[in-house]
């Protein structure tokens, strides 16, 4: 099995797509159950959520904040996860509660290791 990393993007800039700490309960309780169901096939790696703050740095020594925060799409957090291709990842990655959101999208990429020598 390879790992994969699954990037949540979602609109966590915009006041008014914020949900309520009600509607927050029941969404985290549906991430939590979907992680845990991939945790219950050995297909969960590790993962974490991200603040909405931060900087971006670029060539020539130029550091902005961001992560850009004109964007309604942002990243959210991820998981990693254990699967046996790139198809098996797409498809955990599809069942995401996260994508019952409009607008928002799971992006699925196959994690490498590079030669450090």
């Amino acid at each position: 099995m390879e790992e994969y990393l699954l990037l949540m993007r979602l609109d966590i800039l915009t006041k008014e797509a914020q949900p309520s700490p009600e509607q927050m309960q029941v969404y985290m309780k549906l991430y939590r159950d979907w992680v845990g169901g991939i945790a219950a096939q050995n297909k969960f790696v590790g993962g974490k959520g991200l603040s909405t703050e931060g900087r971006v740095c670029r060539h020539n020594g130029i550091i902005t904040d961001g992560p850009f925060a004109e964007l309604k799409e942002s990243l959210a957090g991820f998981i990693i996860i254990r699967a046996n291709d790139l198809d098996d990842a797409t498809s955990i990655a599809a069942t995401s509660p996260i994508l019952g959101g409009v607008g928002n999208t799971v992006e699925v990429r196959r994690v490498v290791m590079h030669d450090t020598q």
